[in-house]
């Protein structure tokens, strides 16, 4: 718990919560009302494309993220999310909800989102020690999974009890309760950075004899340092591979309200959502006794994803719905242990004055490929079963992780235990990685 003891970090776990139930409640509410109004897996379709197509925005919003101070990009994106969930009720109020609403305020929502995630992140290095760092992106991986597993465990009796419009009401309230407690949040000013020669910060701004560049050139030349810091080490393979699981994911997502449908409706869609976030959240909670941090990326990342491929596309086999819950649950706790690993290796490896531009670069280019997995799901969803789309999502994991067990550059990629600001130093060729070099 001492970690506690720092008041930012605090404040930030205390709002990731409350922000986080917006979240959730927003996703299930989401996809259920547009399948209620539209009754077609065509329309999830559309909606997991327009959600998740604001990722790629993402590309270019990390030099952003570097330059603007984190407490009111934080402040600003929450009120902003509270107020457009607002509309949802409002029209449910004077009879114009249409299902073209609902997927119109869909990607506005996520694309403030692609902003708030990668700010939280970055400014994790800002307030805690590097000793910190992997508990602390532990406990920010069991916030977020487990409110997952919380609101989707009473979300589908929400729905059926209150309604899906109702639940946009409580999202807004989070918004701007999580909000008021960002401005208390005292987090050092980001670093500006032009180049190697021209560094800028908040204190020096005003300092005339600070070399200055043009600042769309100097955006532009952050941005392609950022996708360079990713695409030019053998952690590349790594990306590659997490684009074609996030594919699967987004369809598996889109065609979960059909599935959930099928075996009993709006509380079995709930129940199997919190299962996919109990997994994460076992696997986010026990990473930091599992002692993987010495364990070489490839091998982790191998093993973690052959299994989560293998339960993911066996779940549906099942004729008793506790046992598919059970293993489609399991097949998303590698997920929980990758994520809070690769968070850390990036925080510790990342120079600090970049770590904005980076976590939003890597996200941006994860889930590059998961709009395109929605419409596929979905279009796939309307002339197949719905489970048979879902254990082919799973074939597709497995093979990733198969892949990555014979690959020899993602074999000998190093431990995150010896992540530091050397790996990211150069460029390294992605086709002869010896055992003993860093990344």
């Amino acid at each position: 718990m001492e970690i506690f003891k720092n008041r930012n970090f605090t404040l930030l776990f205390i709002g990731r919560i409350l922000t986080n139930i917006g979240d959730s409640f927003y996703a299930v509410a989401a996809m259920w009302l547009v399948y209620s109004l539209g009754g077609s897996t065509l329309y999830t379709g559309i909606a997991g494309f327009l959600s998740i197509l604001p990722r790629i925005i993402q590309l270019f919003s990390g030099p952003m993220i570097d330059r603007v101070p984190l407490r009111g990009l934080l402040v600003c994106t929450q009120l902003l999310q509270a107020l457009l969930l607002l509309i949802v009720p409002v029209a449910h109020y004077f009879d114009f909800l249409t299902v073209g609403l609902v997927l119109s305020i869909t990607p506005i929502l996520t694309t403030i989102n692609m902003w708030f995630y990668p700010a939280q992140m970055s400014a994790l290095p800002k307030i805690l020690g590097k000793h910190q760092l992997t508990q602390g992106n532990s406990l920010f991986s069991i916030a977020y999974q487990g409110i997952d597993v919380a609101c989707n465990a009473i979300s589908g009796a929400l729905i059926i009890v209150l309604g899906a419009v109702s639940l946009y009401l409580w999202n807004s309230l989070g918004f701007f309760i999580g909000a008021i407690l960002f401005m208390q949040l005292r987090i050092n000013s980001s670093t500006i950075n032009s180049d190697n020669n021209g560094l800028e910060t908040y204190s020096e701004k005003k300092n005339l004899s600070v070399p200055r560049q043009n600042p769309m050139k100097s955006y532009v030349s952050d941005m392609k340092e950022g996708l360079r810091l990713i695409l030019a080490t053998p952690l590349a393979r790594i990306l590659f591979g997490i684009i074609l699981i996030n594919a699967a994911g987004g369809a598996t997502f889109t065609v979960m309200p059909a599935f959930a449908n099928s075996l009993g409706g709006a509380g079995v869609y709930g129940i199997l959502l919190m299962a996919q976030a109990c997994g994460s959240l076992l696997g986010a909670m026990l990473t930091p006794y599992m002692k993987l941090e010495r364990v070489r990326l490839g091998y982790l990342f191998a093993a973690a994803f052959c299994l989560s491929g293998a339960a993911w596309s066996l779940s549906i086999f099942s004729h008793w719905t506790w046992l598919v819950v059970l293993v489609y649950g399991l097949a998303w706790f590698p997920g929980g242990v990758t994520n809070v690993i690769i968070n850390t290796v990036i925080q510790k490896a990342v120079p600090e004055k970049s770590l904005g531009t980076v976590f939003a670069a890597s996200s941006g280019l994860s889930g590059i490929a998961m709009p395109l997995g929605s419409l596929i799901g979905g279009s796939l969803g309307v002339i197949a079963a719905s489970s048979h789309v879902i254990a082919g999502c799973g074939i597709v994991v497995l093979g990733v992780g198969i892949f990555w067990m014979f690959d020899p550059v993602t074999k000998n990629l190093p431990t995150a235990h010896d992540a530091d600001e050397s790996w990211f130093a150069s460029p390294v060729r992605l086709d002869a990685v010896p055992a003993s070099t860093s990344v």
